[in-house]
């Protein structure tokens, strides 16, 4: 018995191009003498559709595709992962398999457990699924269940606990192999989760699992692929490719134990960081990106991973050199370009604009000074780049990193601007990880040397804005703030929980606590960050900006 699996990477909402790419992995499993296929969820429209599911039309489109498909390959079964209309009290639309065979729709499964937590708002838009499917083909049962029916929320952390168990219902009603069909978004450090979430309920309830799961990136989200087969003793089988599409064909009969190395956590982000960066891209039909080079560490990374992402004759890095600026800043963002062979490198100071602006401002106002004049600069500089952005037709990327997010030190309307942040996921000494990482395995990037200077490796951060300025002028040192925000963001906890754990001085964790809400108002004016963390900043995180929190 084989089976197929087609790890895809569709663009949400364009059913037509998504209906050829199914059509075209059926095609190559008939081909292969494959009769049975399974797609990722929801492959047919694209995971996350979000609001758009409800655009009148869309339910409809996905139906019609699925009857086209259907009619052309009535010899096979095909399980296909799409939306539909359904009779039900509440919401009116499902996130289901399509079960294809015979010429027409046969049956459909819709998704029992409907993810309301972090990035997810399932519930939202769909009526959940009221019974099993278990399905013959080939002499074995087969049990279709869509994502969280399967990881039933322990694949992250998360306190949500259900009240039904698709798995155990669904062997109960006669499975004898599970087929899974998810669009799980990448995280650091879940894959590990999920294959040993597997493997449990494989050796549970003695019997084979595949997982087909989404690849590439939608937005925020980026899907790393990995389709998995998992034995019913529980070894693994069968792994899909990470990070690009893959056509994994699967024999029951005669499965192997993989050995399978664990995966390389720096390797990994910078892979998914770089799929966040060209899906957008090649999906909003964008081909070039905009960066300002201060010469620093963050600015650095983001324009080695667009390089990797985009090609660098796509990248335009601009320096804007102010009065404070340090001569070694500049030579280490010429640098960075030299090794990076960056498209095109321009020098665009802002020392005039600002003399100009501080003087018009100070006449108007009486003072201007200290942080209004610094925030100035980083203004012009936002003003700069988003005007090359107009004249060229390319997208700014922004260069700041979680750390700053966190913690507001970042400027609104100045390094701010941009379509999207690629770091702003990663804590500060993340950042230093994942460069040294990079710089490390350069020939494995296929970079012809280590792309970042080590002078914005090692020299202290600093924004230039005044004289002699550093970060920690204004911040605790980075490996403190990055415990801090760590325990106040990624596991929601308090004040005495994060000082006793880190040891550090109750207050000093409260003050900053403090500042991270306080930047709330920023944060949701900040561009599009790539999710890598568990706790991300934006729509995972929708924290009001007008409140107010002690604990007591």
């Amino acid at each position: 018995m084989h089976i197929a699996m087609a790890q895809l990477d569709p663009i949400v909402g364009d059913v037509v191009g998504n209906q050829r790419l199914i059509m075209d992995a059926a095609e190559k499993a008939r081909q292969g003498g494959v009769t049975l296929l399974l797609t990722g969820e929801m492959a047919l429209l694209g995971y996350p559709p979000r609001d758009l599911v409800l655009r009148a039309g869309v339910a409809a489109a996905c139906e019609r595709a699925l009857t086209e498909i259907a009619k052309q390959f009535a010899d096979m079964t095909l399980i296909i992962g799409a939306v539909r209309r359904v009779e039900r009290a509440g919401r009116d639309l499902a996130n289901c398999l399509a079960v294809c065979r015979g010429g027409v729709i046969e049956n459909y499964y819709d998704k029992r457990l409907l993810p309301t937590y972090d990035v997810f708002d399932e519930d939202r838009y769909f009526s959940p699924g009221e019974n099993t499917l278990v399905i013959e083909h080939g002499g074995k049962h087969f049990g279709l269940l869509i994502c969280e029916d399967i990881w039933g929320a322990d694949d992250v952390a998360t306190s949500r606990h259900y009240h039904i168990d698709p798995v155990a219902q669904t062997v109960k009603d006669g499975a004898t192999v599970l087929l899974v069909s998810s669009a799980s978004p990448f995280v650091l450090g879940k894959r590990a989760r999920q294959h040993a979430r597997l493997c449990q309920l494989a050796k549970k309830y003695s019997m084979p699992i595949l997982s087909c799961q989404q690849v590439g990136a939608n937005d925020d989200l980026v899907f790393d692929g990995g389709s998995v087969g998992v034995s019913c003793g529980a070894a693994l089988t069968h792994l899909g490719a990470f990070f690009q599409s893959d056509f994994i064909t699967v024999d029951l009969a005669a499965s192997r134990a993989l050995v399978y190395a664990p995966p390389d956590d720096m390797g990994d982000l910078t892979r998914a960081i770089m799929c966040g960066i060209a899906c957008y891209f090649a999906k909003t039909k964008h081909a070039k990106a905009t960066i300002g080079l201060s010469g620093g560490i963050d600015s650095a990374l983001v324009a080695t991973l667009a390089a990797l992402a985009l090609g660098a004759q796509n990248i335009t890095g601009i320096m804007m050199p102010s009065q404070y600026s340090s001569a070694g800043s500049v030579a280490d963002a010429k640098e960075l370009a030299r090794r990076l062979k960056l498209g095109r490198l321009l020098t665009l100071p802002i020392d005039q604009s600002h003399a100009l602006m501080s003087q018009q401002l100070g006449a108007g106002l009486g003072a201007f000074k200290g942080l209004a004049d610094e925030n100035l600069q980083s203004r012009l500089r936002g003003l700069t780049s988003m005007s090359v952005s107009n004249a060229d037709g390319s997208l700014v990327l922004a260069t700041g990193n979680k750390s700053e997010l966190a913690t507001g030190y970042a400027t609104l309307y100045g390094d701010m601007v941009g379509a999207m942040a690629p770091i702003g996921d990663l804590l500060k000494m993340q950042v230093y990880a994942l460069s040294n990482w990079i710089n490390a395995n350069f020939a494995q990037l296929g970079l012809p040397c280590a792309p970042i200077p080590e002078a914005s490796i090692s020299k202290a951060p600093s924004a230039e804005l005044r004289p002699n300025q550093t970060d920690q002028d204004s911040l605790p040192p980075y490996t403190d703030l990055d415990n801090i925000v760590t325990g106040w963001i990624e596991h929601e906890g308090d004040v005495p929980a994060i000082a006793c754990s880190t040891k550090l001085d109750v207050k000093l964790v409260e003050r900053w606590c403090l500042a991270i809400d306080r930047a709330q108002f920023k944060r949701d004016q900040s561009p599009l960050v790539i999710k890598v963390a568990a706790r991300t900043f934006g729509r995972g995180r929708p924290m009001p900006i007008a409140a107010r929190w002690r604990l007591a």
